[in-house]
């Protein structure tokens, strides 16, 4: 197979998202804000989702349009699979066909292994259900369109690595279990998928972010997990948004079940 620079897409052109249209989850959130404006700004058209449907709109109504595009608000949740087909359908008959999903949204609970109850744990688990239910239909869609299509799954440094019993000690519940199980589970789901759908067009992988605390987190803890991290601080939600760009766009055509890992160096030692 020959090769020509002269054919090869430039920088530019692989990272623009122009003509796209984008589904997230838990758009109106820390992370998800971020992300959500980053797709925007490379030129894709945002479905903003939300389980409120006024988070949503405003989600969608605060992103940028740059190149004529075109973003909308729309109600989903993903905790309540069963209702995922029928919400996925209403944003495509909505907003149009979906080349991009980032599968962001989080129901989160906040107890640990010594409190925990098992309907918790089984419902903090659910949010994986919904992720692969939600993958699901934008595969299936990709292939009645015949196109390809980008699933983004949000992952965490605790699917890859433990967490440090001490940082937590005295200051709040140790990092819960279920997060843990979850965001493993995630891990592998991708890679899972990603080798059934590669053939369909449709590229499956995952982002896992490193410590990424809101101002509402304890600052003694904020302080410990600092000491933790090679870099020594937390990451910033706009460290994000190149990593969701490269894995939507065309600048990772030729990666997928492949996990990136934005932890300011947590996992490297």
């Amino acid at each position: 197979m020959t090769h020509s620079p002269q054919n090869e897409p430039t920088i530019d052109k692989l990272f623009d998202l122009t003509g796209k249209r984008a589904l997230i989850s838990g758009a109106s959130g820390y992370l998800g804000s971020a992300m959500a404006r980053a797709l925007a700004e490379a030129g894709a058209s945002v479905v903003a989702t939300s389980r409120d449907l006024d988070r949503a709109r405003a989600a969608a109504a605060a992103l940028p349009c740059p190149g004529g595009a075109t973003h909308c608000g729309a109600v989903l949740d993903h905790i309540q699979a069963e209702q995922l087909d029928e919400q996925f359908t209403r944003i495509v008959d909505q907003a149009g066909p979906i080349d991009i999903l980032v599968n962001n949204g989080h129901d989160a609970e906040g107890c640990d292994w010594t409190d925990i109850t098992a309907e918790k744990f089984t419902r903090q688990l659910s949010n994986a259900t919904g992720y692969f239910i939600l993958s699901r239909l934008l595969r299936n869609h990709a292939v009645e369109r015949q196109s390809s299509a980008s699933i983004i799954l949000l992952g965490s440094m605790y699917g890859i690595v433990g967490s440090y019993p001490e940082a937590y000690e005295g200051v709040c519940a140790a990092s819960p279990v279920a997060y843990h199980a979850l965001k493993g589970g995630i891990v592998h789901m991708t890679r899972h998928l990603a080798v059934y759908w590669a053939k369909d067009q449709v590229r499956v992988n995952c982002l896992c972010p490193g410590p990424f605390p809101p101002d509402r987190i304890s600052e003694a803890l904020v302080e410990r997990l600092r000491k933790k991290s090679p870099m020594r601080r937390m990451g910033r939600p706009s460290e994000l948004k190149g990593a969701v760009v490269f894995l939507a766009s065309d600048a990772s055509s030729y990666m997928t079940g492949q996990n990136l890992v934005i932890d300011g160096g947590w996992t490297a030692w």
